[in-house]
């Protein structure tokens, strides 16, 4: 069995790039720094405004959240890869979460991935070619007496089941809150984040 090897000489963000992270990111990153003892202690809120603001968290904004918070950014990447949360690489505008704790198996939520998996067209861990929807699992959302449940974006379904699937897709208001979002992680202060598109992108 061969090991695969690691190229621990060659850069993996170039030094030459225009910055990702705005002004105002880095405003709103800072703006933590109040609640905690440490910069580091800022690191999980700080993730979120950053994947809030790009839709995902690269190597390159890794790189850039280290040095807002001053710390090694060998510490990000390990929170980064530890929470399933965090998205590595470029996500729908929609994240499909299905709970796979064991009240949602046991209630179907094995079945309810495969059906997801089948009009979606897409595995865990992937995004549809139109960039509409990601497929992702977690171990929990919290929500096991409606059992099995799905999360679309930040928006909860309870007592889904294979057969709800199609209708679910179709909603255009599939991931649209009935209550006001906190604006704890979004990047763009004073507006509320449900009425401009996952990714950061205002409307109008």
């Amino acid at each position: 069995m061969a090991w695969p090897t690691i190229d621990r000489q060659s850069p993996v963000t170039d030094s030459d790039a225009p910055p990702l992270l705005s002004d105002e990111v880095k405003a709103k990153i800072r703006s933590f720094f109040e609640r905690y003892e440490t910069r580091r202690a800022a690191l999980l809120p700080a993730l979120h405004v950053v994947q809030e603001s790009l839709g995902y968290i690269s190597w390159r904004a890794m790189d850039e959240v280290a040095t807002v918070l001053d710390i090694p950014a060998s510490e990000v990447f390990d929170v980064v890869t530890f929470y399933t949360h965090y998205w590595t690489k470029p996500r729908g505008k929609k994240t499909i979460v299905v709970c796979r704790s064991i009240t949602c198996e046991l209630m179907g939520a094995g079945v309810l991935l495969e059906a997801f998996k089948r009009h979606l067209g897409v595995g865990e861990g992937e995004t549809t070619p139109d960039g509409a929807y990601s497929l992702a699992t977690e171990e929990c959302l919290a929500q096991c007496d409606h059992a099995p449940c799905v999360l679309i974006n930040e928006k909860k379904h309870g007592r889904v089941k294979p057969d709800d699937v199609p209708a679910l897709l179709a909603d255009p208001d599939n991931d649209k809150l009935e209550v006001p979002r906190s604006d704890l992680y979004d990047p763009v202060l004073g507006e509320d984040a449900t009425t401009r598109p996952r990714g950061g992108e205002r409307k109008g």
